[in-house]
């Protein structure tokens, strides 16, 4: 395989790659070693949550500028008992100023992701932080080779925090963060939150030692709404899950999913989301029928958008427990900000109250992050994702309908082109563009799209009667197995 001189990804005409099948167990993320650990978390004796929370922390060696343990965790949990969302995202500092900035010191949020890995392995897990932490202390102590798109995106970061982006294929080892994560697996989270790598990331930032300390990760039910038989799962704000069942509830009322329809129902959706979601805000409104056939008369348009920088993963294991798991930095290395001796580079998540216009102390911006769950009444189909700011919740109705209306495997659903809405205009990647008069017809502006790169990458797994299907979406470097 060719490499591009600048490491972009650019569409390739290539055959169709088909479904990962088992009849067990099956893990999905968007690094091979990520993949790998979960598998070996599964066949120790780990279930999908200890095989999801491996994953992550070997993701944020693998992957550095999308994730790690300076950012923040949701994830939907399903099995026989029901389902349980995980909103493990820090708000601003208590002593937070309104002005808001994209990067830098004062652009980070309290980082909640150590606390949601242990608040899931405590709840869920078998094993215990000190063993599914091991595979990413060893990859951070021994490096891991870096894939094409982690090399990509390194390259055209908006901030470079660990320093020049290595070549594909490059080992890559991180022995700050092995030593963070070795402190975190032996004392658990405190060790992170309080001591000696607390103190460094406030002197690092805005942060203040009382603002990691109270950091706690929170339970609620997620979102559902029905889409032509099936019940749609997301996360309740301060994500915007809400703009993804809306979506699919103006699919609905529109009638046919063609992509025309698909674009009028998730602008619509994703304008009253930046409306009206908020952290603690109630939205159940947008997604009632009343409402949702008001709202298909009138004509949305968008504000602007930022980028993000995200790693999505899904697990499930032969006992039937599902994960459907993001975590994320926001834009690619976050702040840019790297604590000095712990290797954390923190996020920049403050910077999505550009939505509010002012920093709100002690309280969550517009998250982006949505894992996504499909079920049929108490019957689970799978976990699912897409990646990448906030095109997760316009890429989350595209696969929707590819896998309900047109029932195509995982892995063929996440490969099929896409569209991009931002402001006034259309991006549409090269397999859409025999669209581009349809869309312009709509009132849109239509850019096409030679790249990959900004339209996403996810993951998902449907669960048969007899069998396992997983994809794992080519625009990225992982891939889905199972046993």
């Amino acid at each position: 395989m060719s490499q591009t001189t600048d490491n972009r990804l650019r569409f390739r005409n290539a055959p169709a790659r088909g479904p990962a099948v088992a009849a067990n167990a099956m893990a999905a993320t968007s690094q091979p070693a990520a993949t790998l650990a979960a598998l070996d978390i599964l066949k120790s004796g780990g279930n999908a949550v200890d095989a999801a929370i491996a994953a992550a922390a070997v993701l944020c060696v693998a992957e550095p500028m999308s994730t790690g343990i300076g950012g923040d965790v949701f994830a939907i949990v399903a099995d026989r008992h029901g389902v349980h969302g995980l909103d493990a995202a820090g708000p601003a500092p208590a002593s937070a100023t309104p002005e808001v900035e994209q990067y830098g010191p004062r652009s980070a949020d309290v980082p909640g992701a150590v606390r949601g890995w242990a608040a899931l392995s405590e709840r869920f897990g078998r094993l215990g932080l000190d063993t599914v932490l091991a595979p990413a202390i060893a990859h951070a102590s021994n490096g891991v080779a870096v894939g094409l798109n982690c090399a990509a995106m390194w390259e055209h970061a908006p901030t470079n925090p660990l320093g020049p982006a290595p070549k594909v294929g490059q080992v890559l080892a991180l022995p700050e963060l092995a030593g963070t994560l070795s402190r975190i697996a032996e004392e658990g989270p405190d060790a992170f939150y309080q001591g000696d790598v607390a103190r460094a990331i406030c002197e690092a930032s805005w942060l203040e030692e009382e603002d990691l300390a109270s950091c706690a990760a929170r339970w609620v039910d997620p979102l559902v709404r029905r889409y032509r038989g099936v019940d749609v799962l997301e996360m309740p704000p301060p994500t915007q899950g809400v703009a993804v069942l809306e979506g699919l509830g103006l699919l609905e009322e529109l009638g046919e999913p063609t992509i025309c329809n698909q674009i009028l129902a998730v602008s619509a959706a994703l304008d009253d989301a930046f409306a009206a979601v908020r952290d603690g805000a109630d939205v159940g409104h947008l997604i009632s029928d009343e409402y949702l056939r008001r709202r298909v008369l009138e004509s949305p348009r968008l504000v602007a958008e930022l980028p993000g920088g995200t790693v999505y993963l899904c697990c499930v294991d032969a006992d039937g427990l599902a994960v459907s798991f993001i975590q994320s930095l926001f834009e690619h290395f976050g702040s840019g900000v790297a604590v000095p001796g712990t290797g954390v580079v923190l996020n920049n998540r403050a910077a999505g109250f550009w939505l509010e216009g002012s920093v709100a102390p002690s309280r969550r911006p517009y998250h982006t992050l949505i894992p996504g769950m499909l079920m049929t009444g108490s019957k689970i189909l799978g976990p699912f994702g897409v990646m990448g700011g906030y095109i997760q919740a316009q890429a989350h109705l595209q696969l929707v309908s590819s896998l309900i209306d047109d029932a195509l495997d995982p892995q063929e659903a996440l490969d099929r082109g896409r569209f991009r809405i931002g402001g006034n205009c259309v991006a549409l990647e090269e397999s859409l563009w025999d669209l581009e008069a349809k869309v312009k017809s709509l009132g849109f502006d239509v850019m096409l799209d030679p790249g990959r790169e900004e339209f996403g990458g996810g993951q998902a797994i449907f669960l048969g009667d007899d069998r396992i299907l997983g994809g794992s979406d080519t625009r990225k470097d992982g891939f889905a197995a199972g046993f």
